[in-house]
């Protein structure tokens, strides 16, 4: 019986982590509609992060991962940057990840910055590897500075959301 019910939880995790990750990437996908802000590579909402931070906060570090690797390799493919994406998607659940140990429920919004700046370092750093060239480091203080406002904008909803919503099935 217990092989069932174990079996039965695994299909229950998949579904929730694919449906966060499908609303992650229905995100992604209308943010691309919007015009950039800057006309600087790299500078955006990041608005599909809000799902990562929630899942991270919520429901746990392996979902995160699935859904942040399945949001940041679709939507990659879909906008020709996968490897810009997935350095980015990297670096910044890394961060988010060490730095969950150190926040309460009321400072998540500091996994919002965090995690931006981070996404953006991990994009700077695939670039100097495939530019071969440190040169378009030149935009880590814009990229900082975008981060900070975007990552605040995108923790505080995701704090917002998870002092609000629970997880489907609790």
């Amino acid at each position: 019986m217990s092989g069932r019910k174990s079996a039965g939880n695994a299909a229950k995790r998949i579904v929730k982590d694919a449906l966060f990750a499908a609303i992650a990437l229905v995100i992604f996908v209308v943010e691309a509609q919007i015009p950039p802000l800057v006309p600087i590579p790299g500078v955006k909402l990041g608005l599909a992060n809000i799902v990562t931070v929630w899942v991270l906060m919520r429901v746990g570090a392996k979902d995160a991962f699935g859904v942040m690797l399945t949001r940041v390799v679709i939507g990659g493919i879909f906008s020709g940057r996968i490897v810009f994406s997935l350095a980015g998607g990297l670096f910044s659940f890394l961060a988010v990840l060490i730095l969950k140990r150190f926040i309460t429920d009321r400072q998540i919004f500091v996994a919002g910055v965090v995690g931006a700046i981070f996404h953006n370092a991990g994009q700077l750093a695939a670039a100097v590897v495939i530019y071969r060239s440190p040169s378009v480091l030149v935009y880590a203080p814009v990229l900082v500075l975008s981060a900070v406002a975007t990552g605040l904008l995108t923790g505080l909803t995701a704090q917002f959301l998870a002092q609000r919503l629970r997880v489907p099935g609790e």
